[in-house]
Protein backbone atom coordinates (compact mmCIF):
# COMPACT_ATOMS: atom_id res chain seq x y z
CA UNK A 1 0.00 0.00 0.00
CA UNK A 2 1.72 3.48 -1.05
CA UNK A 3 2.01 5.74 1.69
CA UNK A 4 3.97 9.40 1.58
CA UNK A 5 7.33 9.65 2.85
CA UNK A 6 6.68 11.54 6.24
CA UNK A 7 9.21 14.40 5.24
CA UNK A 8 7.64 14.71 2.20
CA UNK A 9 4.54 15.02 3.67
CA UNK A 10 5.97 17.22 6.23
CA UNK A 11 7.60 19.46 3.60
CA UNK A 12 5.02 19.51 0.68
CA UNK A 13 1.03 20.33 0.01
CA UNK A 14 -0.56 18.64 -2.53
CA UNK A 15 -1.65 20.16 -5.76
CA UNK A 16 -3.47 17.32 -7.62
CA UNK A 17 -3.48 13.79 -8.03
CA UNK A 18 -2.55 12.53 -11.51
CA UNK A 19 -3.12 9.10 -12.96
CA UNK A 20 0.26 7.60 -11.56
CA UNK A 21 1.68 10.34 -9.26
CA UNK A 22 0.77 12.99 -6.38
CA UNK A 23 1.89 16.90 -7.69
CA UNK A 24 3.22 18.23 -4.76
CA UNK A 25 4.41 22.03 -4.20
CA UNK A 26 7.63 22.12 -2.19
CA UNK A 27 7.19 24.92 0.71
CA UNK A 28 10.21 26.11 -0.23
CA UNK A 29 9.25 29.98 -1.51
CA UNK A 30 12.67 30.82 -2.63
CA UNK A 31 11.62 28.81 -6.60
CA UNK A 32 8.35 27.18 -8.05
CA UNK A 33 9.43 23.90 -7.06
CA UNK A 34 6.99 20.93 -7.28
CA UNK A 35 7.67 17.16 -6.60
CA UNK A 36 6.28 14.43 -8.55
CA UNK A 37 5.71 11.17 -6.30
CA UNK A 38 4.56 8.07 -8.12
CA UNK A 39 1.85 6.59 -5.73
CA UNK A 40 3.71 2.85 -5.74
CA UNK A 41 4.90 1.15 -2.27
CA UNK A 42 8.32 0.40 -2.03
CA UNK A 43 9.73 1.89 -5.04
CA UNK A 44 12.87 3.64 -4.95
CA UNK A 45 14.18 4.22 -8.51
CA UNK A 46 12.59 4.58 -11.75
CA UNK A 47 13.66 1.46 -13.12
CA UNK A 48 11.64 -0.50 -10.62
CA UNK A 49 8.62 0.72 -12.07
CA UNK A 50 7.10 -1.19 -14.72
CA UNK A 51 7.55 -0.15 -18.14
CA UNK A 52 3.59 0.75 -18.81
CA UNK A 53 4.08 3.02 -15.21
CA UNK A 54 7.44 3.91 -16.37
CA UNK A 55 6.07 5.56 -19.76
CA UNK A 56 3.54 7.29 -17.28
CA UNK A 57 5.78 8.95 -15.21
CA UNK A 58 7.58 10.64 -18.32
CA UNK A 59 4.51 11.65 -19.75
CA UNK A 60 3.34 13.33 -16.08
CA UNK A 61 6.93 14.74 -15.84
CA UNK A 62 7.01 16.29 -18.85
CA UNK A 63 3.58 17.71 -18.59
CA UNK A 64 4.34 18.85 -14.79
CA UNK A 65 7.16 20.77 -16.59
CA UNK A 66 5.72 22.30 -19.41
CA UNK A 67 2.96 23.67 -17.42
CA UNK A 68 5.66 25.16 -14.92
CA UNK A 69 7.71 26.92 -17.48
CA UNK A 70 5.00 28.40 -18.69
CA UNK A 71 3.42 29.77 -15.44
CA UNK A 72 6.31 30.73 -14.11
CA UNK A 73 8.01 31.86 -17.41
CA UNK A 74 11.61 30.52 -16.27
CA UNK A 75 15.06 30.64 -18.05
CA UNK A 76 15.36 26.76 -16.95
CA UNK A 77 13.48 23.63 -15.75
CA UNK A 78 16.02 21.34 -13.69
CA UNK A 79 14.27 17.56 -12.91
CA UNK A 80 16.52 15.37 -10.46
CA UNK A 81 16.03 11.84 -9.18
CA UNK A 82 17.84 12.26 -6.04
CA UNK A 83 16.24 10.09 -3.08
CA UNK A 84 19.56 10.72 -0.99
CA UNK A 85 17.64 12.16 2.12
CA UNK A 86 14.21 10.67 1.18
CA UNK A 87 14.32 6.93 -0.55
CA UNK A 88 10.66 6.83 -1.75
CA UNK A 89 11.10 7.51 -5.49
CA UNK A 90 10.43 11.09 -6.36
CA UNK A 91 11.17 13.67 -8.94
CA UNK A 92 11.90 17.62 -8.46
CA UNK A 93 10.66 19.99 -10.65
CA UNK A 94 12.13 23.29 -10.12
CA UNK A 95 11.89 26.82 -12.06
CA UNK A 96 15.27 28.53 -12.17
CA UNK A 97 15.64 31.97 -13.24
CA UNK A 98 19.39 33.21 -14.85
CA UNK A 99 20.36 35.59 -11.40
CA UNK A 100 18.66 33.35 -8.73
CA UNK A 101 20.51 33.08 -5.42
CA UNK A 102 21.84 29.44 -6.46
CA UNK A 103 22.18 30.13 -10.65
CA UNK A 104 23.98 28.54 -12.25
CA UNK A 105 24.61 25.93 -9.72
CA UNK A 106 22.12 23.61 -7.56
CA UNK A 107 19.77 24.61 -5.22
CA UNK A 108 20.36 22.50 -2.62
CA UNK A 109 22.58 24.01 0.11
CA UNK A 110 22.61 27.52 -1.06
CA UNK A 111 20.20 29.50 0.85
CA UNK A 112 17.71 28.65 3.47
CA UNK A 113 14.68 27.43 2.73
CA UNK A 114 12.24 30.33 2.77
CA UNK A 115 8.65 30.37 3.70
CA UNK A 116 5.56 30.92 1.85
CA UNK A 117 2.85 33.36 2.94
CA UNK A 118 -0.25 32.40 3.74
CA UNK A 119 -1.43 34.40 0.44
CA UNK A 120 1.26 33.14 -1.80
CA UNK A 121 1.22 29.97 -0.92
CA UNK A 122 -2.69 29.63 -1.49
CA UNK A 123 -2.13 31.74 -5.01
CA UNK A 124 0.78 29.50 -5.85
CA UNK A 125 -1.70 26.08 -5.44
CA UNK A 126 -4.29 27.71 -6.98
CA UNK A 127 -2.53 28.91 -9.84
CA UNK A 128 -1.01 25.39 -10.61
CA UNK A 129 -4.32 23.62 -9.98
CA UNK A 130 -5.92 26.12 -12.53
CA UNK A 131 -2.86 25.61 -14.80
CA UNK A 132 -3.01 22.23 -14.70
CA UNK A 133 -6.87 20.99 -14.76
CA UNK A 134 -6.43 20.56 -18.49
CA UNK A 135 -3.73 18.04 -18.61
CA UNK A 136 -5.16 14.83 -19.91
CA UNK A 137 -3.43 11.52 -20.15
Amino acid sequence: MFELNSVLDSDTVTVVEWPLSLVLLSLDANYPWCILVPRRAGIREIYELDAADQQQLLRESSALGETMMALFQGDKLNVAALGNMVPQLHLHHIVRYEGDEAWPGPVWGVVEKLEYSEELLHERVESLRDALADVTF
